[in-house]
């Protein structure tokens, strides 16, 4: 079978982790589109279609297939959990094997022909790889469950596309002997023809992402193919690209261990106990903490404003044709939960926020997303350029349908501290010729306009670590 090609370029955002399954499953369709978002990806449990044996309800997918208007492509991802069907019994986490195949692709059958022709991309679990959490079973009976889904998914609707389950980010690099790599040497090597699309999830640092994505690329070469590599997922910042945040953390952690709380679990005590003495911790860690000094929760704020724009700049340029945000917003209305491990970890990455239950709520890295969008809308592809002898610049030309030409440029430096530094005075040839002199503007990351000019056909601008965004009028 011939590859499938991805030909446009697309910015995606994904709702969450539960959409519909611990709440009503609420509208968030026209909050996407107003960010400029044409991609969604959504969650669906097989306990939400098939509760009972035999017994299928859309309850939660038609109110979502409801708020589609035919302009996004959807890609929805199909987790193995079920009270009665897998060999976890669970509505939620982590999903595990179905007992019985067969019945899996009913499962599946069914669900894909009530949406066929509405939703583009299926795809077979999340992060597989990630034992005990979300997959409790082995790479082969993984690899069962995913020839059993590419099987039910192109008989419902043979237009359909099959997602490999999210890859961690830590993956490219991860030695040889890891876990997380012979899972995904299992699955790549007897998989080849159960799965249309690689997907991998750009968490690391952002100066690593072209070489994790050529890494990827090579996973699959070495079994004698190439797949199209869509990043279902991508945000930053978070605690583990800090070293400060991560020796607190396991301060804290041992600290747990050797003298618990009972009324707590240790991962509640653990937060706890980095709650307690918030103002002595790392400010790299504070700045993700609820209730922290203002001015780090905007700094925190405007770093991932930045890593916005720079993840997927980084991303396109490597010929990624679609990239999908975590994520748009809480799960549900109200729902707090401070102790927990993952709201430390990704509890400020939400976009939008509630107000009452409406999301009204925008957060600074909506506005960048939103900007962002704008600025790439019709956008046929991206190239890094090499700016000589500027080796800490990043320079990228944007080719638009339609549209004048984009340069986006920032200067490297570390995330937390780089905003400190002077900027860099730069100049660069204009990619087009003009007879006169053309107006140019300058826009950075935050929506902010900055100053530019035109000097015998070269731009002159002054660049520092936040994503400059260089148009001509």
């Amino acid at each position: 079978m011939a590859n499938l090609v991805l030909e446009d370029i697309r910015l995606g955002i994904v709702r969450g982790i539960s959409y519909g399954l611990f709440g009503k499953a609420d509208a968030f369709m026209p909050q996407l589109r107003e960010l400029g978002a044409s991609l969604v990806r959504v969650y669906v449990y097989w306990s939400q279609v098939e509760p009972e044996p035999g017994h299928y309800t859309f309850d939660t997918v038609d109110p979502f297939l409801d708020q589609l208007d035919g302009s996004e492509e959807v890609c929805v991802t199909v987790c193995s959990s079920s009270r009665w069907a897998t060999q976890q019994a669970t509505d939620f986490l982590p999903p595990s094997p179905a007992k019985d195949l067969d019945t899996y692709h009913q499962f599946v059958y069914h669900l894909v022909r009530h949406c066929a022709g509405r939703v583009q991309f299926w795809q077979c679990d999340n992060e597989p790889s990630n034992i005990g959490l979300t997959w409790l079973g082995t790479a082969e009976q993984y690899l069962a469950q995913l020839k059993v889904m590419h099987r039910a998914v192109k008989e419902a609707d043979p237009a359909a596309t099959v997602v490999l389950g999210g890859a961690p980010y830590a993956l490219p690099a991860s030695a040889a002997d890891s876990a997380e790599r012979q899972f995904y040497n299992v699955v790549l090597r007897d998989g080849s023809d159960a799965f249309d699309v690689f997907d991998l999830h750009l968490y690391g640092a952002a100066e690593q992402i072209l070489t994790d994505i050529e890494s990827t690329r090579w996973m699959m070469l070495a079994f004698g193919y190439q797949k199209p590599l869509l990043v279902g997922e991508y945000n930053a910042p978070w605690p583990n690209l800090y070293p400060e945040a991560l020796a607190a953390m396991e301060e804290a952690m041992a600290a747990v261990e050797s003298g618990s709380d009972p009324r707590r679990t240790p991962e509640e005590a653990t937060i706890a106990s980095l709650y307690e003495r918030m103002a002595s911790l790392p400010p790299q860690l504070q700045m993700f903490m609820h209730g922290c000094p203002p001015e780090l929760d905007a700094k925190r704020d405007r770093i991932n404003c930045r890593e916005l724009v720079m993840r997927n700049l980084l991303a396109l340029s490597a010929g990624v044709r679609r990239t999908v945000c975590w994520n748009l917003a809480p799960e549900i209305p109200g729902y707090e939960n401070p102790l927990s491990i993952m709201d430390l970890m990704f509890g400020k990455f939400a976009l939008l926020g509630y107000d009452g239950s409406e999301l009204r709520i925008r957060n600074p890295s909506a506005d960048t997303f939103q900007l962002l969008a704008e600025q790439l809308a019709d956008v046929e592809g991206v190239t890094r350029l090499d700016p000589h002898d500027q080796q800490d610049v990043f320079l990228f030309d944007v080719r638009r349908r339609e549209r004048g030409p984009l340069l986006v440029v920032w200067r490297h430096a570390d995330s937390f501290t780089g905003e400190n530094e002077p900027t860099v005075a730069f100049e660069w040839p204009w990619p087009a010729a003009y007879a006169e002199a053309p107006e140019l503007s300058a826009t950075d990351a935050f929506g902010h306009r900055q100053p530019v000019e035109w000097r015998d056909g070269r731009l002159q601008a002054q660049v520092s670590v936040t994503p400059l965004f260089i148009s001509a009028d």
